[in-house]
């Protein structure tokens, strides 16, 4: 390293370290950022300056650095709102359902003899360990681990079995879909 190269990096570090943060402050509007930012920028051109061809203009390259710097900081963001923006629109949605559903409930038609054969039917038709997992959950309360200890099963076998039972009754219940979160829950 030789003095004069030195001495034209400190040179234009003095004169364009502080326009670079304006210009990046432009921008990212976070001080510290920005300053990181233009470090970088000159430590990374001090690091790579004898690679560099010889018409290269180090206020150019610098500043290319800090606005890619910049860009890729603006399009995190951009990332991350529209990603806050996507779990906020679906929990929206989450919540519109949930008060639809609720408006929509009928407690007389939830415990309906209707219902309740297409429950039965639906339970009928399952595989005899799966209703018998069912049952002991939902008709007798009993936790997974209690159900699993009872049978002689896993509790990972046991959520198999109700989850299993689950999907029969959404598939017989799709007729009343916007009561089925209700339904599933009584059942």
């Amino acid at each position: 390293m030789n003095s004069s190269s030195l001495q034209n990096f400190n040179k234009l570090f003095n004169e364009y370290y502080n326009r670079f943060i304006r210009f990046a402050l432009g921008y990212v509007k976070e001080r510290e950022i920005a300053e990181d930012f233009v470090s970088e920028a000159f430590t990374t051109y001090w690091e790579n300056r004898e690679n560099l061809l010889p018409d290269t203009k180090a206020q150019a390259y610098i500043l290319t650095i800090v606005k890619n710097k910049c860009l890729n900081h603006l399009r995190h963001i951009q990332v991350r709102h529209r990603v806050e923006k996507e779990i906020n629109q679906h929990a929206e949605w989450l919540l519109s359902t949930s008060i639809n559903t609720l408006e929509a409930c009928d407690p007389d038609f939830i415990f309906s003899d209707e219902i309740q054969q297409i429950v039965n039917s639906t339970l009928n038709k399952l595989p005899g360990k799966t209703r018998r997992v069912f049952m002991l959950s939902r008709y007798q309360g009993l936790s997974h681990r209690d159900i699993a200890d009872e049978m002689n099963l896993s509790t990972k076998t046991v959520e198999f079995h109700i989850s299993k039972a689950l999907n029969q009754l959404r598939l017989s219940l799709k007729d009343f879909l916007i009561l089925s979160p209700l339904l599933l829950y009584f059942y």
